[in-house]
């Protein structure tokens, strides 16, 4: 199963350093979660769309502490995995639209994490 990952050089270091100055990471999950809503929308716009359009709804991000998530399907829509990774058996060819939805905007919501990210040590630098 591929996977399609970005590593921030110094996270795991911000991370500690706000857990040591007693902040409670949520500033992080703001920053993940803004960061995927754009990957999310740019997926969404690559996702295919079959006759009742419902994969591309069920399209979603959050954020956590460690990370900005984006999940596709839902109980009615238990396809997703299959269409995004394939089903080579079955002779269904995949469409990674996820991935490469976030690929594609990495221009886009990169700078946004970025931002966050100067914010947050500012704020840590000032106190």
């Amino acid at each position: 199963m591929a996977e399609t990952v970005v590593q921030v050089d110094g996270a795991r270091k911000l991370r500690a350093t706000l857990k040591a100055a007693g902040d409670d990471l949520t500033d992080l999950k703001a920053a993940h979660r803004e960061a995927a809503e754009i990957a999310a929308r740019a997926s969404a716009a690559l996702a295919p769309v079959g006759p009742t359009g419902r994969l591309q709804r069920t399209i979603r991000a959050s954020g956590t502490k460690t990370a900005g998530v984006i999940r596709a399907g839902t109980a009615r829509v238990p396809y997703a995995p299959v269409i995004h990774w394939g089903w080579p058996k079955r002779r269904i060819k995949a469409q990674p639209f996820l991935s490469d939805g976030a690929r594609d905007s990495e221009g886009r919501w990169l700078p946004v994490y970025i931002n966050h990210l100067d914010t947050i040590v500012q704020r840590i630098e000032g106190t």
